[in-house]
Formats: structure tokens, sequence, C-alpha cells
């Protein structure tokens, strides 16, 4: 009977504290302070339990909790200074509304500004923002525009696989007519637009966002920024003491290593930021073995509460070895994918052809100034000091020759040296065939400023001033003379029957100066639904060309080259409620022709009669925003008019024709329209998914018939006609989509899976090749293909030190692929030049932050 009676009295004391537990409920909202944006996927922890939630699209939360008394709460996001909040739980519903979260770096807001970063549901453009959180867990053996193969209208590529070797194409256009900003400072070749990713291959340890303005984007300075705009912002500096060490491992003896040191703002308003990584492998291609480093540092001193100088320095010298010969299918049938076709054994150690080294660091001095309550000045001004170039052949054309391979398809490097050294000693005539390096060095110097003011509540103005001073140096020299005594070079006249040896200057000699001069302004009104902007850019190129080689020296700089370009765009914002948002945007540009169609024969008689490219284009969008949905689809249209293109008769001196020859082929236009469409839900807090589609559109639009080449005394040598009308616009997939999925198992721990398509991909030609009134076919059109790469990652605590691991295998079912081709003579399979994509590559990682 006790024991019956105790048992009830247990029961229903159990009951009775089951009663009478209390049950919490925390809510609020968590906003980005400088961006007044919703943090979404900020963590909300209870300090020294694993009890927590995460913020929604909406940056709202809510944890529900069975703790009483007080307790502390953490809320904390990468890149954010972690929020503490002490709670009272006492039952029933805390709200703690509105969070801010400040960023964990100095002069980041400022920074912004002269980037001109888009602001969701604000910022009238089509924009994808990948932040260094994706960046950490996803990057893996990418290379840094790849990070972006799942963003829409994006077309990303190792080409031949070397490192940093990678292109990228924003809706059909290359990236000599995508802008890229760093920290608001343009990158793009000064003389012929390109950007060469191999200069910032270490740029991903220190990116802090990674954003892609679809279209002519928000930028106000005049940039090239026809297909779009990437904006890279890099760290500035933490404004918290501490820093971090990592190291990597991956396929092909891929070894990386890094350290991040940070001293925060101390009390005298100084604060210092350092990063610096090494990267090692032999390449996942024959004979691409590579060595990168890369480094970063941010010194920033706020003087006062108005003032705030930053100076920053970051480059990656890296040396890599290159496919860059494009081969037939057949070739690949023959030796593997992995196949390189420029290289060899020389003395039995592995010799290339084709190797690239370079060094592009970019150093710069901000100064913000907040002049009063509603008005702001930053200036940039920066400097780039470029050095390095690439290896090749010079002489006869062995390399090329299929006579002077193994029968392992490798190049006979033993051949090509042995016969140097019979025909020197024979005949005295030195090296037939050296190894050289084309040298292309440069000075870049630049200041950018923007002045900012708040004219009322709803209206403000922007303006400012963009000067660049460029010069590049190109020449070729001597690496390697293979066994001869010297090199005959007689393209000097100034030096003729040149006997040069290494280290010497041979082939070509010349600089390309280019002055920029440029002002742009911007006026932005915004209420509580409607945001709107209308802005004008307005810039001068002046180019000179100096020729060292084939000019004596009083004739050896040209006369100037002026071209006046400007810009105008507009768009708004509509937000109709909390949940749906309509834009519009349209501009038109005028862009100054690039330094190659001015100077279209290499020598100082220029292109008197080159002419701006015109672009025009018209975006609308709809967007919509949910705690668990938010999904954005756009229409575009754009209109490439005055394509420059040249077209180039070789001289021919029996004939009494001294110089190439060359014509403006003017009117080439070209239409690049479609639809795109990205999507992310998360149904639960562990569970997020994402998806985009992308639908191009991309032809050409007309023929060009009848244009005259006349000699150098304007007697006609041809007439050129161009047959294009209709034919789609190769070097890109016009259809791309993607999936992504991301899953929290545990606390801290993620697995990933993202599946990539690519398809309509037709393969790159050269337009003015077109001359066939009858051959009106599509360049070949390179299988879609399909890739699946999975990514894992886990955050966890030792101790005070928070730690990082993360593991990436890209192309986990090892699809064989062609991502780039060249169309041949037929625009068959069998005659087109091609890359194969890269098969499984994989890489894991250990990151310790304090």
């Amino acid at each position: 009977m006790k024991k019956a009676t105790l048992l009830l009295l247990s029961i229903i004391a159990s009951l009775s504290l089951y009663a009478q537990e209390v049950t919490t409920v925390i809510k609020g909202t968590v906003i980005e302070q400088d961006v007044d944006q919703p943090v979404i996927g900020a963590s909300i922890v209870i300090k020294g339990t694993t009890i927590g939630t995460t913020s929604d699209f909406d940056g709202n939360f809510s944890l529900k909790t069975s703790k009483t008394g007080d307790v502390t709460l953490i809320i904390s996001f990468v890149g954010l200074q972690s929020v503490e909040q002490k709670v009272t739980l006492n039952g029933g519903e805390k709200d703690l509304g509105t969070q801010y979260m400040g960023s964990d770096a100095i002069g980041l807001a400022e920074v912004e500004v002269i980037a001109s970063v888009a602001i969701d549901r604000k910022t009238p453009v089509a924009v994808s923002t990948v932040k260094s959180e994706a960046i950490e867990e996803k990057l893996g053996t990418k290379e840094f525009p790849e990070i972006l193969k799942s963003t829409p209208g994006v077309y990303a590529t190792k080409q031949g696989g070397g490192f940093g070797d990678s292109r990228i194409n924003l809706r059909g256009f290359s990236d000599v007519n995508v802008a890229v900003l760093i920290n608001g400072v343009p990158v793009n070749d000064m003389e012929n637009g390109n950007v060469y990713w191999s200069n910032w291959a270490g740029l991903s340890d220190v990116t802090r966002s990674m954003q892609v303005q679809r279209g002519l984007g928000a930028s106000k300075v005049a940039v090239p920024s026809i297909g779009g705009t990437i904006n890279i912002l890099t760290k500035t500096t933490d404004a918290e003491k501490g820093g971090n060490i990592y190291y990597g491992v991956g396929n092909n003896g891929r070894e990386k290593i890094g350290l991040t040191l940070s001293t925060g703002k101390m009390n005298n308003g100084w604060a210092v930021t350092f990063s610096g990584s090494r990267t090692t492998g032999l390449g996942w291609v024959d004979a691409t073995q590579f060595e990168g480093y890369s480094y970063f540092l941010n010194v920033s001193k706020e003087i006062n509460s108005n003032h705030l100088l930053s100076f920053t320095a970051f480059g990656a010298p890296q040396s890599h070895g290159q496919r860059r010969t494009r081969k037939t299918i057949d070739f690949y049938d023959d030796y593997g994918i992995q196949a390189n076709p420029d290289w060899g054994y020389l003395d039995g150690q592995t010799y290339n052809l084709n190797t690239n080294y370079y060094h592009k660091p970019q150093i710069s001095l901000n100064h913000y100034w907040t002049i009063n309550d509603h008005s702001n000045l930053s200036t940039s001004a920066y400097v780039s000091i470029g050095r390095g170039g690439g290896t090749g052949t010079l002489g006869a054309g062995k390399v090329f020759d299929d006579n002077y391979r193994r029968n392992d398809g490798l190049l006979d490097w033993e051949r090509i040296r042995a016969e140097n050294v019979a025909g020197d000693t024979l005949n005295g005539t030195g090296s037939e065939t050296i190894l050289r390096a084309s040298v292309n060095n440069h000075n870049w110097y630049g200041i950018l400023s923007v002045y900012d003011n708040q004219l009322s509540d709803r209206l403000t103005f922007l303006g400012g001033v963009d000067f660049r001073y460029y010069k590049g140096l190109h020449y070729q020299e001597v690496v390697d003379l293979l066994g001869g005594s010297f090199f005959a070079s007689d393209n000097d006249i100034n030096e003729p029957n040149k006997q040069a040896v290494e280290g010497q200057k041979v082939g070509y000699n010349n600089d390309g100066e280019v002055y920029w001069v440029g002002g742009f302004a911007q006026l932005e009104y915004s209420n509580d639904n409607l945001a709107a902007f209308v802005s004008a850019a307005l810039s001068n190129t002046t180019y000179y060309r100096y020729d060292y080689f084939n000019y004596t020296p009083e004739n050896q700089k040209s006369d100037s080259f002026n071209f006046l370009g400007y810009s105008i765009k507009g768009g708004l914002n509509y937000n109709i409620d909390e949940h749906n948002n309509v834009f519009l945007n349209t501009g038109y540009l005028s862009r100054a022709p690039f330094f190659r169609t001015v100077f279209p024969n290499f020598r100082n008689e220029g292109n008197k009669d080159a002419v701006n490219e015109k672009i025009y284009s018209v975006e609308v969008g709809y967007g919509y925003r949910h705690s668990k949905w938010a999904l954005n689809g756009n229409f575009y249209y754009t209109k490439w008019m005055d394509r420059a293109f040249t077209r180039t008769i070789p001289a021919d001196p029996d004939n009494g024709q001294q110089n190439d020859s060359f014509a403006n082929l003017l009117g080439v236009n070209a239409t690049h329209m479609g639809f795109e469409f990205d999507a992310r839900f998360q149904p639960t807090q562990k569970l997020t998914i994402t998806a985009m589609a992308s639908i191009g559109d991309w032809t050409w639009d007309n023929d060009v018939e009848g244009v005259v080449i006349f000699d150098e005394n304007q007697n006609p040598v041809d007439t050129v006609n161009v047959y294009i009308a209709g034919l789609k616009v190769g070097n890109a997939a016009q259809t791309t989509a993607a999936v992504g999925l991301s899953y929290e198992f545990l606390t801290g721990f993620k697995l990933g899976v993202d599946y990539n398509y690519f398809g309509n991909n037709y393969s790159d030609f050269d337009p003015t090749r077109r001359g066939n009134q009858d051959d009106k076919s599509d360049s070949w059109k390179i299988p879609d293909y399909n890739i699946v790469d999975l990514n894992l990652s886990y955050r966890f605590d030792i101790g005070n030190v928070n730690t990082l691991f993360t593991a990436n295998v890209d192309n986990i079912f090892g699809e064989k692929y062609i991502s780039d081709a060249t169309d041949g003579f037929d625009h068959s399979m069998q005659t087109a030049e091609v890359y194969y994509g890269l098969g499984t590559t994989y890489s894991m990682g250990l990151k310790l932050s304090f």
C-alpha cells in the first residue's frame, strides 16, 4: 500500500511540475545597419546552449524555449558584428524589436558608395550577390569567376584549365564587355578591355562580397557594362582584434596555407589587417603546375568623427603552365581529355611552351569625409603596376608541325634543340626556334571621387570625377635560345641584323598610352514605396602609340586619337507592398573603340575613321519576398550597334603595297535578349533550396556588303562582305539552369549539392570571316552538359577558437564535356577545336579563427 501511495504521489508531482513548465517565445528582426536590409540566415542562440534558430528572408526570427531566468541571446552573422542581448525568460512572448548589426569592418559603408553597391527592393537592376560565407564553403578548386556559375546569365569556364585562366561571359558578352570593379576601381585593361583573372587568383581569400549587376548596372562611372558589372568588395580593416590560419589540400598535389592578423580598432584610432596565402599544385590538366601567392594589407586611421583614411594594398603574384592550344576532338580521343599539346620534356624535365607569370598589385589611398549631416565626399587615389607576360616560340614554327611531336603527342624539344645546335655549328646561323616571352607591363594611375548630398528627405544628388592614366609596355624578349648561340632578328630598323641573346628584345617593342577624363552625376528619389534615379556620365579617351622597332626615334610617337563617350541611364523600383516589387531600367551608352581598333595594323598610322560603339538596353523585372520565399524574374533587351570590327589585308611588297591595309566594318549589329529567373526557398530552418534559369536569344542582326579596303595611297585593294544576319552569337551557353540544396544536419554541419545545366552553346567564330553568301549555317553547337558539385562545411568551437572545416567535390560524377570551342571551316564536330572541361576535382580545408 505504501509503494502504491508513493507511486501515485510521484505521478501527481510530475504532472504538477509539467503543468508548471514555463515556455517563452523570443521574437525580433535582424537588420544590417549600413544598408538597412534584413539579415537572412543570422544565427540566434542562447549563450552556453545549443538552443537557437535563424532569421528568415525578412530578417525575422522566433525562438521557443522552456528555460527560465536571465539568459544572454547572441545574434551573429559572417561579416557583421555579433549582438548580445540580455533577456529574462519568465513565460509568454518577448519581442526584442529590431536588432541592428553593424559591419565588422571599418570603412565598408564608404567603399560601398564608391563601388555603387545595389540594394534589394531599391536599386532597379537585376542583381545577385555572393557573400564571403558562400565563397568559403563552395569555392573549392573552382576558379574565382566560377563561383558565379549558378547566377542567371553567367557562363564561366576554366578555358585551358591553367591556374587563373578562367573567363566569364554575361548575357552573351565576354569580359571585354563586362565591367569588373574592385572596391569601385575599374580593372578592365585600358587598352583592350580584357580581365585577366590570373592577376586576381588569390582575391577570393579577401573578398567580402561579389555582386553581379546584370545589364547596364548601377555603376555611376563610365565603364564597359554592356553585359553587366561584377562588383567585388574586399575586406577593409577588421573592427575587432583577431585573426585566422588556414590549411587546405586537394587533387593533383594542390596545397594552400594562409594567415590573417588584425589589430582591430585601437584606442588611438588606428587599425591594421593583413592576410597572406600560398597555393601550389600540379594542375588537373597535364603540365599546368602552378605557384601563387596572395597578400592583403589595410591600414585605417580614424582621424576624427568626420575624417577616415584607409590605405589598401593587395596582389596575387603567380606563375603557371598553360594549355593554350585548342585541338580537335580526335586529339583528345587519342591522348585523353587531360592532354596538353603545349609541353614536352627537355633534359628529362617538364618544359612548357606556354607559361604565364604576372604580378599586378593594386594600391589605393581612400579618404572619407563626412562634411555635414547630409553630405559626404569619398575619394580613392590608386595605382596599379603590372609586370609579367607569357612564353611561346619565335622563329621557325616547328611547335605547330606534327613532325615535331613524339609518339605520345608531346612536343619533341630535344629534336628542336638538336637542330638548333647543328645549324648553328655548321652554318653559324644561330637558333631557328627559340622560347620567347611576350611581356605586357603597365603603369596605371587614377583618382575616383564621389560627392553625395541628401538634398531633402526624398532627394539625393551624387556626382564625381574619374581620372585615369595608363601606359602599357609591350615587347618580346629571348628566354631560351634552345642550344644556339644567338637568334637572328631583323624586326628593329634601328638595329638591323641583330644577333639577340637571352634577355634582349626581339619581335616587337611598342607602348600604348591612354588618358581618360570622366565625370558623372546622378539624381535619386525615394519614398516608402518608390525609388528612382537618372544618371549621366561623360568621358574622353585619348590614345597614343609608341613604336621603337618600326620607326626611327623622331617618328616613334603617333598622333593623338580622341574619342568622346557618354552614357545616360535611368530606372525605378516600386514596392507594391511588403512582398511584391517591380522595376524598370533603361540606358544608352556610346563607348570609345578599343586601342586595337584604333591601331589595327600594329603601326602608328591610326584608324582615323574609327567610331564609337553604341548600346541601347531596357529591362523590366519583378520580385517577391516572404518569410520563406524570395524570387526574382526579369526580361532584358540589349541592342549592340556599330560593333568595332576591322578587316586587315597583309602587305604585298611585290605589288607596291608596303603596309597592311584595313577597313572599318561599320554597321555590324547584334541583339541580346532573354528571360532570367532565380529563387530561394527555406521551408525549414535547416533546409534551403535555390533555383535559377536563364534563357537567352543572342543573334547577329545584319549582313554588311561592299566594304572597300584601301592601301596607304588610297587605292582600292579588296572588297569585304560579311554574311551573318540571323546567326547565333557564339562562345557562351544561351540556356542555363541550376538547382541547389543545403541542409544543416547538425548544429553547424551543412551538406550542399549544386546541379548546373548548360545548353544552346554555339562555338566561337570570327564574324568578319563569314564572307560566303551561300554559307548561312550557325557555328557548331557544343553538346549540352550537366555538372553536379558537392560541398560540406562544419562550423564548431574548440575552446575560444572558431573552427571551420570545408570539403568540396566538383563534377562529382566525372561528366565528360566540352566547355569551349572554336568553329571549324565546315561548322562540324570534326573540325571544331575545343577545350574539354575538368573531370572530378576535390579539396578540403581547415580554418581556425581566434
